[in-house]
């Protein structure tokens, strides 16, 4: 995947820019055949305000939550937004300035209280932000939108209303979860957040919310099993198999730590020390077990060099030659294929235990009891990366496949969707000058057989079009265009989404 296309207009900075929420739907113009058995609604978070009483919003990460809609009902398609009215963006409305701290902003006490009034407020703590930009997912019936701390808002996928914040602190005993939790097959939900363990050390606690609740989270299984934390370490919960649940983190040491954990009965593999070279990383891609490893596919970005970093909007709002100057300086990004072995014996120090013979990717164990990993590359492009990616979840999540989709990123600008064979490491993409598309989801065709049978749904952003901002529907297998549904608004840059049928 080589990108050719470069942005000298910078059209890419209005994705980054403020929008007002609508007051309907409003109706799309569509060109091209949308699959006739396509009926649901995609639903999109992201940011849409990025200032606050005429204050910037500093990080990708801290405009106000909004949430989108393209409905697909008979043969037509509408596009609705709204903001999720969450305490933060309430209070930042009404006060008219940034309240609560969000990832790369800071709150500033009250200007109108007095100089001991504003003094005392910092020995309150910083409040945790709500702002819930990052994903929406359902927990039975209900949906949540959700970022990475302790608090999820429910909200109406219809109406888009918002009805009710939840402070996962009630329920379980985490300090906050991810915001990209595994789900199974018959609804349950996997997450992990972090936690104090024995003697007020700090911990991770794994997650379970049973499926059969009718859409309450009143009873969850929290502390399933706990993970020692090591000293400024990130941890990630990865898709599972059968028997496993993944975790891995990367610690400031300049290592990366892999933790495994079974599922059934809920424990700790403390035995199974893995560890590799430091990377940073946002999104797994999948993994299973075969043969007696575990295959693990990540979108990794190299180094120890933090990547939350070159996204501030300061950096990605620059003229386009600017952009390039500040890539070159961030880590490099590459999607990798790490293998566990489960079945370690002392005696195999020094030699590769990995014995699957469609990787290159090694273990080796060391005299300490350590197993140093690897990995194969099965994609690397200068200042490319394959991000935000999907696979056909439903029949491929944590079971071998072949297929991966994905946003392109040329110098952190999302400008192509991706299709990326991780067996043979062929690319396909989807590119159209001056457009700016978002994470592709992939909706299966019903009673599809082969995996990649199926259309992709992404929202892409043409500035200067007539209609700016489309629903885009590919073909999962050519990568070829079915149709798209415009509408007359430029749609903000959005982070993660689901389709509901």
């Amino acid at each position: 995947m080589v990108s050719r296309v470069e942005h000298p207009a910078a059209g890419y900075k209005k994705i980054f820019e403020t929008v007002e929420e609508l007051n309907e739907p409003i109706p799309a113009t569509i060109t091209g055949v949308i699959p006739s058995w396509l009926g649901g609604s995609l639903l999109r978070m992201g940011p849409g305000q990025f200032e606050v009483g005429g204050e910037p919003l500093n990080h990708l990460f801290d405009g106000q939550a909004l949430i989108h809609k393209f409905d697909l009902k008979n043969g037509e398609v509408t596009y609705y937004r709204r903001f999720v009215r969450t305490d933060a963006y309430v209070r930042a409305m009404t006060e008219n300035r940034v309240v609560i701290t969000e990832f790369g902003t800071a709150a500033y006490p009250d200007p109108c209280k007095n100089i001991f009034s504003r003094f005392f407020t910092y020995f309150k703590g910083i409040e945790v932000t709500d702002n819930c930009l990052v994903n929406i997912y359902p927990i039975g019936e209900d949906f949540y939108a959700v970022t990475e701390t302790n608090y999820i808002t429910k909200v109406d996928p219809d109406s888009l209303e918002t009805l009710k914040k939840v402070d996962l602190c009630k329920y379980l005993s985490v300090n906050g979860v991810t915001a990209h939790p595994h789900t199974e097959a018959d609804g349950t939900v996997y997450n992990i957040g972090n936690c104090f363990g024995k003697n007020m050390s700090l911990a991770y606690n794994i997650v379970k919310i049973p499926p059969a609740q009718g859409g309450s989270i009143n009873v969850v299984q929290s502390g399933l099993c706990f993970l020692p934390l090591m000293s400024a370490e990130c941890v990630y919960l990865v898709a599972c198999g059968c028997l496993h649940l993944f975790i891995f983190s990367m610690c400031v040491c300049l290592q990366t730590w892999f933790h495994l954990a079974t599922k059934d009965p809920a424990a700790y593999m403390s035995s199974h020390k893995f560890r590799a070279s430091a990377f940073n990383l946002f999104h797994q891609i999948n993994s299973y077990e075969d043969q007696g490893f575990i295959v693990v596919d990540l979108c990794t970005w190299k180094g120890h060099d933090f990547v939350y970093n070159y996204l501030y909007l300061a950096n990605v709002k620059e003229e386009w030659e600017e952009v390039k100057k500040a890539a070159t300086r961030a880590p490099q990004p590459e999607v990798r294929r790490y293998v566990l072995p489960l079945d370690i014996h002392r005696e195999e120090q020094g030699k590769n235990l990995v014995s699957l013979s469609y990787t290159t990717a090694t273990a080796v164990l060391h005299s300490d009891g350590t197993i140093w990993l690897e990995p194969e590359v099965l994609f690397s492009g200068p200042r490319q990366a394959f991000e935000f990616p999907q696979i056909n979840y439903s029949q491929r999540c944590g079971k071998e496949y072949s297929f991966a989709y994905g946003l392109g990123l040329n110098h952190f600008i999302p400008d192509k969707i991706v299709k990326l064979n991780v067996q043979t490491k062929e690319t396909w993409v989807w590119q159209e000058e001056d457009c700016y598309p978002s994470e592709p989801l992939f909706v299966p065709t019903p009673g599809a057989t082969k995996e990649d049978d199926g259309v992709l749904l992404s929202i892409v952003v043409k500035p200067g079009a007539e209609r700016p901002g489309f629903l885009l529907v590919l073909d999962a297998m050519k990568l070829t265009e079915l149709a798209r549904a415009e509408v007359n608004t430029i749609i903000p840059v959005t982070l993660h989404g689901i389709y509901k049928p």
